[in-house]
């Protein structure tokens, strides 16, 4: 298809911005685990592959890591389900990502062990603080570990200052309801300031960084509630609303549509993240709550196709820019966890990716589909409008989605 010169610049500025500002890639904090244990990653031909190589070559930008205070005081259980990652462990991973190319996201949870919206263990060296003292280690703490990833080469493009906290978090202290109100014991007042010095810490030490405040949508209806909460809080200030969306457990597509629509509105000048989602490949998810298999079976393609219409919902939104997949890096045993991660994107049994993995790259668009720049009479009807592949619509656009009008990118809701 021919285009005049001034659509095919609008699409190639179009398709530029939204690469330049959108991130898609994984959470891999176990990936040096799985090398040191000898776990062998190939490509879909089979061949055998460096993994950050790789993920940099199928489109990958950006790798999240999660850090815990002490794991080494986490229960044998939690450290077999892959609670191992201490501050030494993230700088060298984390140099390892940024070398690689990749935007580094560090994920602060803020306790010895995992943390959601069923716990937040206070570390055990900070249990004898009151709320006071626990604010000041939050500030100490969260300023050490940035000084000391930044002097390692590590230092994080975005942060999340705590990990699923609409719930709060350094329990009990911090504990809140994402509604209003708190159990006994918390208060928001204590969830904020402990968020405010971890928030004070990150821009002194990572002035450039992107702070994120993330939750899960267990609770969906409360999520704006929760934010809208934050927003009284003068110290909790962030740019980006970090989001975990599982099937199984959060229900279809259209629930986490319905979030970011509402989010959209209320805090229109926050990005939004899906820092954390998950489809299964073959078996369902322990302890699954919603059933999706009529229209996404466990297999291989029906977890490229949840993957592929998750994309096309989340690219409706302009502010949506960031989609992180969990434990993409899981690849088979090998003795690194108690049990594997049926939403993983590698095949364990051969080695090699899963149709979705592939499929990731595709939330970023893709500037090389535009075509050549044709040196035709400028003839665009600019009141005219466009899809950004070019072709000319009857009249305007009765679908959601970014099209091009009057020379510019125009999204519709």
């Amino acid at each position: 298809m021919k285009k005049t010169l001034l659509l095919t610049i609008c699409c190639i500025l179009s398709f530029a911005a939204s690469a330049q500002d959108k991130f898609v890639g994984g959470d891999i904090s176990l990936l040096t685990k799985y090398e040191e244990a000898g776990v062998v990653y190939k490509d879909k031909n089979g061949n055998t592959v460096q993994p950050l190589a790789f993920f940099k070559q199928e489109g990958l930008n950006a790798m999240r890591v999660r850090l815990f205070v002490d794991p080494s005081k986490a229960s044998e259980e939690d450290k077999k389900e892959g609670v191992v990652q201490d501050l030494e462990y993230v700088k060298a991973l984390g140099k390892r990502i940024k070398d690689a190319g990749f935007k580094l996201m560090l994920d602060f949870h803020y306790s010895d062990t995992w943390t959601d919206p069923g716990q937040h263990s206070t570390p055990s060296a900070w249990s004898t603080l009151d709320a006071e003292g626990i604010a000041d280690k939050v500030y100490e703490y969260t300023k050490d570990c940035l000084q000391q990833l930044n002097t390692s080469g590590a230092t994080p493009d975005f942060i999340q200052v705590g990990n699923e906290i609409n719930v709060g978090m350094l329990w009990p202290t911090g504990a809140v309801y994402e509604s209003g109100g708190a159990p006994a014991g918390g208060s928001w007042n204590n969830f904020a300031s402990y968020l405010s010095n971890g928030i004070k810490a990150c821009n002194e030490e990572c002035p450039n960084a992107q702070i994120i405040i993330h939750a899960a949508l267990n609770e969906p209806n409360n999520l704006p509630a929760f934010y809208n909460k934050l927003d009284g809080y003068t110290g909790v200030k962030y740019q980006i609303i970090g989001l975990s969306y599982y099937p199984a457990y959060h229900k279809n597509i259209q629930a986490l549509e319905n979030v970011i629509m509402n989010l959209e509105t209320q805090e229109p000048d926050k990005d939004i993240m899906i820092v954390e989602t998950g489809y299964s490949y073959a078996w369902a998810l322990p302890k699954t709550t919603y059933n999706y298999t009529s229209t996404y079976p466990y297999t291989e393609e029906g977890q490229r196709n949840f993957t592929a219409d998750l994309i096309t919902m989340l690219n409706k939104y302009e502010c949506v820019k960031g989609l992180f997949w969990w434990w993409p890096e899981d690849n088979g045993n090998k003795n690194v966890t108690t049990s594997w991660w049926n939403a993983a994107l590698y095949n364990h049994n051969t080695g090699q990716p899963y149709a979705a993995l592939y499929e990731l790259k595709s939330f970023l668009g893709d500037p090389s589909g535009i075509e050549t720049i044709n040196r035709e009479p400028l003839t665009v009807n600019q009141h005219a409008w466009y899809t950004l592949d070019g072709r000319k619509l009857n009249g305007a656009p009765n679908q959601r989605g970014i099209y091009i009008h009057n020379g510019k990118k125009m999204v519709v809701r």
